[in-house]
């Protein structure tokens, strides 16, 4: 079977990083993004000039609709998606008492709403074929809580709470679905900590270092591999040792 991997966020940071690591792994791969248009074209060329089948689609996950079309674009183009990488998310920090009903509205249209819809979009026919792989990303901050980010914490809270009760009611169906938590990843949505910030955040990590988009990429081409045939309903957490 042809092994078509739809990476949602790909455009650029984790997710560009996986597209990049799945195509070399044999994977035709379809590059989301909604509005980094630039880099996903950039990607895009960096994987043809690889000699890889690769398609790039502009669609908001939040987007029933445009997920949809975004699915039976990457069904005519590349074949039908035999591996789901819920990649994309949203962040933001500000206290609970200034949340504001949009922003959490968005919060968890993104991250949690997102994969519902992508999830939902490529299940009918991973069920007909009784095979198929999912790998939804949470966080560090949706496992342990995190202080002015409670919105982005409930959301991979919940992306926890789906990915282990959909991996059982999957599972007969010969699909695997797991959960990775990153840590503190070095990409532009940390970046906006500042550097004095990322420095403390790194001193606190046992190995010293900001992860990469390439420690979790390695993480989920593991998972979509064979030799991850028998892992399922788990949550992954790669994140140098930094939540004891």
């Amino acid at each position: 079977m042809k092994k078509v991997a739809l990476i949602t966020g790909s455009s650029r940071g984790i997710g560009r990083a996986e597209a990049i690591a799945l195509a070399r792994r044999g994977y035709a791969v379809c590059i989301n993004y909604i509005e980094h248009e630039a880099e996903a074209q950039e990607t895009l060329h960096l994987l043809q000039s690889e000699g890889h089948e690769a398609i790039a689609v502009r669609a908001d996950v939040s987007n029933r609709t445009e997920v949809e079309a975004m699915v039976r674009e990457t069904e005519k183009r590349l074949g039908y998606v035999t591996l789901l990488v819920n990649n994309a998310g949203i962040a933001g920090q500000c206290l609970f008492q200034d949340l504001t009903p949009q922003h959490w509205e968005r919060m968890l249209g993104v991250n949690l709403t997102g994969a519902f819809n992508t999830i939902q979009a490529v299940l009918p026919h991973m069920l007909h074929e009784h095979s198929g792989c999912i790998i939804n990303t949470s966080s560090i901050w949706g496992q342990h809580g995190a202080s002015c980010e409670v919105a982005y914490s409930a959301s991979k809270h919940a992306v926890i709470g789906l990915s282990r009760s959909l991996a059982m009611e999957l599972a007969p169906s010969g699909i695997r679905v797991n959960c990775v938590a990153p840590g503190v990843i070095d990409t532009d949505m940390v970046k906006v900590l500042g550097d004095e910030t990322l420095g403390m955040l790194a001193e606190e990590t046992p190995l010293g270092r900001l992860g990469t988009p390439e420690d979790i990429a390695a993480l989920v081409a593991f998972l979509a591999s064979e030799e991850a045939g028998f892992i399922t309903g788990q949550v992954i957490t790669s994140d140098g040792g930094f939540i004891k």
